[in-house]
């Protein structure tokens, strides 16, 4: 880890990053892609040390309460966060101004504060997102090697569930040749149903790669899966886009239980509920 004085935070969406980099070590992570210029080794956190100051300054002179999202591109809740509560103290001031808040994670460090998630959610709004790739813990332990089990992501969603905060899952990437698969899907749905979620963000059945996660990848896959590169190689050759053969019917099934279950499914819906802020609370709040 390595600290470092933030200029500015917020984006114009109301997202931040109080790190930068990540020590989960997804295989598949995106966010190592070079096109992101990281000056740093990916798993060497960057902590913007004076980012609750940078966010109170925000918060106290906005005008209009929004949502304020952070989690896109380095999870808030790495082991880093134990030494510096970063995130812990951005909620805090959240919730102290009225905002409202959503996160993106796959570790089970959220469940510390969720007293914050429920205090921000009486009164206005607050959403966990949350990352579910590989139903089957043992893959899930080679895939996302540093951080908790798909199991355990459930089992937080849940927790979440019985509070009445809502949540989101990011059923994404699912890998072609490894968690492609219907029995995976289903488990993931499954999963995703009886937690009652709010909405699923699937944009297909397959993933990424770019250069600097494709060389991160590959190097996994010869070290667990030897002679699966060449599969990829085979068929997708130095493609950004890797839809599975399966993702036709999939997505289809995926669609139909939405539906059924009453989840939202299309990545734009799940979108503006993320952005959209209670107004009529805010005004109640004033009262």
């Amino acid at each position: 880890m390595h600290e470092a004085e933030a200029k500015s935070l917020l984006t114009r969406w109301g997202s931040m990053n109080l790190y930068r980099g990540c020590t989960h070590g997804c295989v598949y992570c995106d966010s190592r892609s070079r096109c992101y210029h990281f000056s740093h080794p990916f798993e060497d956190i960057e902590v913007k040390r004076n980012a609750p100051e940078l966010l109170e300054r925000l918060l106290r002179t906005k005008r209009k309460r929004i949502m304020i999202g952070t989690g896109s591109m380095s999870d808030p809740y790495q082991p880093c966060e134990d030494v510096y509560g970063l995130t812990r103290k951005s909620l805090a001031l959240i919730d102290r101004y009225g905002f409202g808040a959503t996160v993106i994670t796959k570790s089970d460090r959220v469940l510390r504060d969720i007293d914050l998630f429920d205090s921000i959610n009486r009164k206005a709004k607050s959403v966990l997102q949350m990352s579910l790739t590989a139903a089957d813990d043992m893959l899930s332990r080679i895939l996302e090697p540093n951080v908790c089990t798909t199991s355990r992501r459930y089992a937080v969603l849940k927790e979440f569930q019985s509070r009445g905060i809502p949540t989101v899952v990011w059923m994404m990437p699912l890998l072609p040749f490894l968690t492609d698969t219907e029995d995976n899907f289903e488990a993931l749905m499954t999963y995703c149903i009886d937690a009652g979620v709010k909405g699923v963000i699937c944009f297909h059945i397959g993933m990424t790669l770019r250069d600097g996660n494709r060389e991160y990848y590959y190097a996994a896959l010869d070290k667990h899966f030897p002679g699966l590169r060449e599969k990829y190689r085979d068929m997708y050759g130095n493609k950004y886009e890797l839809i599975s053969s399966n993702s036709g019917r999939l997505m289809a099934r995926f669609h139909q239980l939405c539906e059924e279950h009453g989840i939202l499914h299309d990545p734009e819906e799940c979108f503006a509920y993320l952005r959209e802020f209670p107004e009529e609370n805010s005004q109640l709040s004033l009262f």
